[in-house]
């Protein structure tokens, strides 16, 4: 699993900590590595030598953005393959955003969210 840093982005946690929540949320999960990366994705991928990215669409809007990303890296690495998944309808309304919302204003987001992640926005945010 690969973290990307994006100096776009203002993420509440640090790439340590957002790394290490999702190695707490996996487990001990020996076929899982997670690693984070900053620059691009296909020197990333071909770093580590992957040739399939595996990407999330919550929304018909995410579509287009990750449309044209996954063009891009077949531009830029013709051999990486992208395979879009779609979540479960019961999760498909779950953005960072919104549960950084929730959990800013003391809401409940333990359904939401692994245990690691919610103890980890209590103590980041100091809610309750």
């Amino acid at each position: 699993m690969a973290v990307a840093i994006n100096a776009t982005k203002q993420p509440l946690f640090t790439i340590d900590e957002r790394v290490g929540m999702i190695r707490s949320s996996l487990g001990h999960e020996p076929n899982i590595e997670v690693r984070s990366f900053g620059g691009l994705l296909v020197d990333f991928a071909r770093d580590v030598g992957a040739s399939l990215l595996i990407r999330g669409l919550r929304a018909v809007s995410d579509f287009e953005y990750e449309y044209q990303m996954a063009l891009m890296n077949r531009h830029l690495s013709p051999k990486l393959e992208t395979v879009f998944m779609v979540p479960s309808l019961d999760t498909t309304y779950i953005s960072a955003s919104l549960v950084r919302e929730v959990a800013r204003y003391g809401g409940n987001v333990k359904d939401l969210v692994h245990p690691t992640v919610a103890e980890a926005l209590r103590a980041k945010l100091g809610t309750k």
